[in-house]
């Protein structure tokens, strides 16, 4: 199964680009957020690095390869391909705004901001929150890169902290002395960050190496 993929940009049209990687070109559908990513490279002749969910069924057989920017990124969205009637074509679609906002608003039943991405009408929106609301916290923690960072509100240095434990245990199933050990070390490795999206990311980039 392909996960990830490294190259040189062949084509490029709306949502869709092809990679030329080991002698072959692998045409690779991104939904918005990542779209628009991709046109804010600084330098156009550079590799990218996309990491890959790859879907094939007998309904449609042809591969179908949706490239990411993270590894975070595709988890969320293998989440939400396991909304029923959320396959992974709508589920790309639907990807307009980023990780972090769609997260939040899963988790604060915000069936508004939900309606907004496209192709969600108001029963899938409904069924997003029933069937994720309380399974996708940690990405709500993520940092939104569509906000300038003036305008997103820093909550005070002694809160930061428990936010990020109270997902670790609420949201992930870790109990607090687990949680709270995550978080120190972290902590360790990255005594700058100040928000909870810089202290989840240390935390989750420590659960995978």
């Amino acid at each position: 199964m392909i996960r990830y993929l490294k190259g040189k940009v062949l084509r490029a049209e709306e949502g869709r680009i092809v990679v030329l990687t080991g002698g072959v070109g692998y045409e690779i559908l991104l939904p918005e957020i990542v779209w628009q990513s991709f046109l804010r490279r600084e330098n156009t002749d550079d590799d990218v690095e996309l990491y890959i969910s790859f879907h094939q069924t007998v309904q449609n057989p042809k591969p179908s390869l949706i490239g990411f920017t993270s590894e975070i990124e595709l988890e969320f969205f293998e989440y939400l391909i396991k909304v029923k009637d959320i396959g992974p074509v709508m589920a790309s679609r639907a990807l307009t705004m980023s990780v972090a906002v769609i997260a939040r608003a899963i988790e604060e039943r915000d069936l508004t901001t939900i309606n907004k991405l496209k192709g969600i009408g108001k029963r899938k929106a409904e069924m997003m929150v029933s069937e994720l609301h309380g399974k996708v916290g940690k990405f709500a923690l993520m940092k939104d890169e569509g906000l300038p960072l003036e305008k997103v509100a820093a909550p005070p240095a002694e809160d930061f902290t428990k936010q990020v434990v109270d997902v670790l245990v609420k949201q992930l199933g870790h109990n607090k002395i687990e949680a709270a050990k995550m978080v120190a070390e972290a902590l360790q490795r990255k005594p700058d960050a100040v928000t909870p999206e810089d202290l989840f990311e240390e935390v989750y980039r420590g659960t995978r190496n």
